[in-house]
């Protein structure tokens, strides 16, 4: 499951980051998806406001969203399962628990950074790995860029090499070989295995290496296996390790050679630790599902090292993009050696006594000498509230592709956008979006910045999410602040809402996104990064023709997307799933959703309902978008049908757990959210799909208030 990812107070500038066999007609199964609306005879309103059921919540809410998933695990073919894929997402769209905003990318944008000097892939960890980042000294005009894309798109045809430092030398540039940016949440452990936080993942992805990498052309290419194979029967993959490779400590002394141990120890803490990873290896690796669920032995479970550099992984079934999943932090290894010498153990019920014991001190966020690293980088200096560092490992088996000598985070909130502006024109920072809300895309108008070095940004596959909270738990956080207004009266009213179809097609066709968006990215981008599914919709296609068990074809190199769309109009959805187009809001749509939803609640609840929404007021472009939301949905609907009250979060810490970090589905702090977003972990549908499985194994059911 790659990465929850974090929707908002992103001040930093963000890099941008990316997407075939025997020609055989398949006829794919289809299942008609239903829906609950329900009478208004059949509401009744309780006495007293008491938290949902989850598991009746969510058979309510989503319904056959997960049998129209396992049909799609089931097929036999990568295409097949495309299309029932494509099914599932229609209907998970059309039940309008979540909905899709943006993705990343997409703004004016200034920089110092060579055009594609990361990895460049759709899905995994790599596309943060900065080893090979070329920054100039000054800023890339806009014609410098144009030519270093057309070189990049040579070398991705074989028709030469892409040589960015060289190009921009020649133009006068000169090669900064140590990087600043900004953070806003800061690590909250060292531990790879124990987390799947993007502010987590994002630092520690730059010590450890995975079995294989992508480099900066969308290749996967050797990492610390330099060769491997794969069984005829597709189940047994052999993994053989560069030989002399080492851990290193934070101040670069060798610990212990990498071996093959090392791996099959990261894939047992990672299944022991239970932090949001493990889902993704269940039913994919053999006996993975077992050892977390059943219990059963590590013996049996297919991850075993051979001999000293040779790793051998089984699989429970033939996984066309098993190698895609490999660049993901749930494979990377540990040093078990290192591991145990700091109270590490292994085994599920070991590791949760000691877990609570605190006996293990392996990987503590206060501690950079309690982890050591096999990667580009060495980290030696993490303070929550200031300053991240790491440093070159001048020993990394790969070192000369490593360009830059440090890479520091600095605290930044976003609460002085004009300083950061003032930093990137000075060179402390490579570059940033700007930003109409906050002021810093006048500031590049005024100076000249913009008309001589501004470019629009990529955008990528990660997608940021809206929701509606159809279970809440939580209407006060535990220090007492961000207290809901609501009376109890008020809370019955709105669970009896929100589990009404009608009234949340409502809520979500009244989301005006193009004016939630422009507040931040002004209106001539109001539409440039604005995503409506929750799949990139290009993120796979089909090699063969596909005829679903309705009759429909599907011709060979159809999109993803535009499957989704066909059966969303099989739905009467109104949705485009298309990317750059405002594709949920539809206000005559909305109002007719909420007339419906209204006769059916019939009595059982008092108009208008409301809506509590959280906001960072600290945060100019977060406290902007929820006024905006406030204003769209009101002046849609009515305020005397629905009212946005305003949450005040008063520091980013608060902000955070009301809805970012809230632990489960029972501690999000809000009735309609747009602070989280999903990075894919692999390339298939499913890694974005399956976060909205149900019982718990859904990671972000969460942000609809579930499990």
């Amino acid at each position: 499951m790659r990465k929850l990812i974090v929707a908002l107070l992103v001040v930093a500038f963000a890099m941008t980051a990316v997407m075939a066999q025997p020609t055989t007609e398949t006829k794919t199964p289809v299942a008609t998806p239903t829906t609950e609306a329900a009478p208004a005879t059949t509401v009744e309103r309780p006495a007293t406001w008491v938290r949902g059921d989850e598991e009746e919540v969510y058979e309510q809410v989503l319904g056959q969203y997960e049998a129209l998933s396992e049909a799609a695990k089931a097929a036999d073919n990568n295409d097949a399962r495309f299309v029932l894929y494509a099914q599932s997402e229609a209907y998970l769209l059309d039940a309008a628990v979540m909905f899709p905003t943006t993705t990343q990318g997409g703004a004016y944008t200034i920089s110092r950074i060579a055009y594609r000097t990361v990895p460049y892939v759709n899905w995994g960890n790599d596309d943060d790995r900065w080893y090979g980042i070329i920054i100039s000294s000054d800023f890339i005009t806009k014609e410098e860029r144009a030519d270093l894309i057309e070189m990049w798109n040579k070398a991705v045809k074989g028709e030469a090499e892409y040589d960015p430092a060289a190009y921009l030398i020649s133009k006068g540039h000169s090669i900064v070989t140590d990087y600043k940016t900004t953070f806003a949440t800061a690590p909250a452990t060292l531990d790879t295995l124990n987390t799947s936080m993007q502010s987590d993942t994002e630092i520690l992805v730059q010590t450890t290496d995975n079995l294989v990498q992508y480099n900066n052309l969308g290749q996967m290419v050797p990492a610390m296996a330099e060769t491997w194979e794969v069984s005829d029967d597709g189940l047994t993959y052999t993994f053989h390790l560069r030989q002399g490779a080492y851990w290193y400590t934070s101040e670069g002394t060798p610990y212990a050679e990498v071996t093959a141990e090392d791996y099959a120890a990261g894939f047992q803490h990672m299944l022991d630790t239970e932090a949001g990873l493990e889902w993704l290896v269940e039913g994919v690796v053999k006996g993975a599902t077992e050892y977390l669920k059943k219990g059963g032995s590590w013996d049996d479970v297919g991850y075993k090292a051979i001999d000293k550099y040779t790793l051998q992984v089984t699989l429970e079934a033939p996984t066309s993009y098993y190698l895609t999943m490999l660049t993901y932090s749930c494979f990377s290894p540990i040093c078990k050696s290192f591991y145990e010498s700091r109270g590490g153990v292994f085994g599920k019920t070991a590791y949760t006594e000691a877990s609570a014991a605190g006996t293990i001190q392996y990987g503590l966020a206060t501690d950079v000498s309690s982890q050591v690293y096999n990667g580009a980088f060495l980290l030696q200096k993490l303070n929550s509230d200031s300053e991240i560092v790491v440093v070159k490992n001048q020993n990394y088996w790969n070192k000369d592709a490593v360009k830059v000598n440090s890479i520091t985070w600095i605290y930044n909130a976003g609460e002085n956008p004009t300083q950061l502006y003032d930093d990137v024109c000075k060179g402390v920072y490579a570059g940033m979006a700007l930003n109409a809300s906050n002021g810093t895309l006048a500031l590049a108008q005024a100076d000249g910045n913009f008309d001589k070095y501004s470019y629009i940004s990529d955008t990528t596959s990660t997608s940021y999410l809206g929701a509606l909270n159809v279970c809440r738990g939580t209407y006060v956080l535990e220090n007492g602040n961000m207290a809901s207004t609501k009376t109890e009266d008020q809370k019955i009213d709105t669970q009896l809402a929100v589990l009404n179809k009608n009234f949340r097609k409502a809520i979500l066709h009244a989301f005006d996104k193009a004016t939630y968006n422009a507040v931040s990215r002004g209106e001539d981008l109001a539409l440039t990064n604005l995503r409506n599914m929750y799949t990139h919709p290009e993120f796979v296609q089909l090699s063969t023709e596909q005829t679903d068990a309705d009759g429909h074809t599907f011709p060979a190199g159809t999109m993803y997307g535009e499957m989704v769309q066909y059966y969303l109009s099989k739905l009467d959805a109104n949705i485009n799933v298309s990317d750059g187009v405002n594709g949920w809001f539809a206000p005559e749509a909305a109002r007719e959703y909420l007339a419906a939803a209204k006769a059916e609640l019939g009595s059982a609840v008092t108009w208008p309902i409301h809506l509590d929404v959280e906001y960072y007021s600290a945060n100019a472009a977060n406290t902007a978008q929820a006024q905006a939301v406030k204003q769209v949905i009101e002046a849609t609907l009515g305020a005397e049908n629905v009212v946005i009250d305003l949450v005040e979060a008063t520091t980013s810490t608060d902000f955070y757990a009301s809805g970012y970090r809230a632990k489960n589905g029972a501690a999000g702090n809000f009735d309609l959210y747009y602070g989280s977003g999903w990075g894919p972990d692999y390339g298939d549908p499913s890694t974005y799909l399956d976060t909205f499985l149900g019982g718990g194994e859904g990671y972000m059911t969460k942000i609809i208030g579930l499990f």
